[in-house]
């Protein structure tokens, strides 16, 4: 009878050990800006895959994410789509100076529905995008607080074609927002990074903007100052490694750092 006992306490005891709750899986959570989800998401799967350490990403504009850092949201690290926007994190003391570096570029294009008549358009001095939207609107991010929008604003400005085109605006409250506007059909050109557009089936590139009617698009990427998590570093580190120049650049980003093994 004693040894029936001792059977039946071990296996009450085996199954509390089998059922027992697991250890909670270490999380950090990133700030990105809205471009990045596809690339983004492919690496930080690969992170994980890496180091068993789960990423949560939050995607929004770069000025919507930057205001969120500041009213105290939760981020261990800002992936930004402008220097201006991580300028205004680390001029609040909201990230860690000594982490922070420019990650990557990415290039301003001019888009249209798939089955536009629209091709081949020459941007330049003079290019007059109105004119080229004819009745319909011209799809654009916030164009004063969303880097996308002040990248466009910029190259239009530049171009000469801002004046006409900004009653026509049809702004959006980020990137793959405006990249919406042209899939479904809503308005006949957008402007967004060149990125968007190679994920997007519904949309083509019909022109790109020339480098030097806009500054350089980049993509600093930081650890903010409240983060305690100590995944963080690798993180950081992951995002410097040739697994993920290899992640970025097959989805059209320039990738702006030495790769660190």
């Amino acid at each position: 009878m004693n040894r029936l006992l001792r059977i039946v306490v071990s296996a009450a005891a085996l199954g509390v050990a089998t059922f027992a709750p697991a250890a909670a899986q270490e999380t950090i959570t990133v700030f990105a800006a809205a471009s990045l989800k596809n690339s983004l998401d492919d690496t930080n799967a690969a992170f994980t895959k890496a180091t068993g350490i789960k990423v949560t990403a939050s995607y929004e504009a770069s000025s919507t994410l930057a205001k969120q850092i500041e009213q105290g949201a939760p981020a261990d690290v800002f992936i930004s789509a402008d220097l201006k926007w991580m300028d205004y994190v680390a001029d609040k003391k909201l990230i860690k100076p000594d982490t922070r570096a420019n990650l990557l570029g990415n290039k301003l294009v001019l888009i249209a529905a798939q089955d536009s008549k629209l091709s081949n358009v020459a941007i330049g001095p003079g290019f007059d995008l109105a004119k080229l939207a004819g009745d319909g609107r011209i799809a654009v991010a916030d164009v004063k607080a969303v880097p996308a929008g002040l990248y466009a604003k910029a190259a239009l400005e530049k171009l000469g074609a801002w004046t006409a085109a900004e009653p026509k605006l049809a702004q959006a409250a980020n990137v793959r927002a405006t990249l919406a506007f042209v899939a479904r059909g809503e308005t006949p050109v957008g402007i967004v990074y060149e990125t968007d557009a190679k994920i997007e089936p519904k949309v083509k590139i019909v022109g790109v903007f020339p480098d030097n009617s806009y500054p350089p698009v980049t993509y600093p990427v930081a650890q903010t100052a409240d983060s305690k998590n100590a995944g963080t570093a690798r993180y950081l580190a992951f995002l410097r490694s040739p697994a993920a120049k290899a992640i970025f650049e097959k989805y059209g980003f320039s990738y702006l750092i030495k790769p660190v093994s």
